[in-house]
């Protein structure tokens, strides 16, 4: 394999490698800052429509640019060939990126609940719905507030 495209491709890895983004670990253990207690005044129910990004969309750009960049390489001799990859890769992950659908769509069920704590506090919270946690209008729950500056609502024991 030619030096040059190998250099071109390993750019072209890394560019797109450092674009992708982790992936937030929901389940992770984090320490509790304090624990609250109250009663449930009103509870709504919330479907939310919310866009996924494909993970898989950069390696597809990848892909194109690949091969856009060997079809480019076959073009020319020296630095017009140099010229001819970079070209091809470019228009190659363009074409992709055009025909590649970036997102998805996902449907969440959420929790809105106003809760009146034992200290006459109101709060108003927003989660996830869980379908073994039911929570109804006078329920005893407890917030738990998290050093990771969120709050999660169960039933209080």
């Amino acid at each position: 394999m030619n030096i040059r495209i190998f250099v071109i491709i390993s750019t072209l890895v890394l560019a797109i490698v450092s674009f992708q983004t982790l992936s937030y670990e929901r389940n992770k253990a984090v320490p509790v800052e304090k624990v609250v207690y109250g009663k449930v005044e009103t509870i709504r129910h919330i479907t939310e429509t919310e866009l996924i990004r494909d993970k898989s969309a950069g390696w597809k750009h990848f892909g194109g640019a690949l091969i856009g960049g060997v079809i480019g390489n076959q073009f020319g001799d020296g630095s017009g060939q140099v010229a001819a990859t970079i070209l091809g890769s470019i228009i190659g992950a363009s074409i992709t990126k055009n025909n590649v659908q970036n997102y998805s769509q996902r449907t969440v069920k959420l929790i809105e609940m106003m809760i009146l704590t034992e200290d006459k506090q109101r709060v108003m919270v927003i989660q996830d719905y869980d379908s073994h946690m039911q929570f109804s209008k006078g329920s005893t729950v407890r917030i738990v507030y998290l050093q990771s500056n969120t709050v999660r609502v169960d039933t209080a024991y």
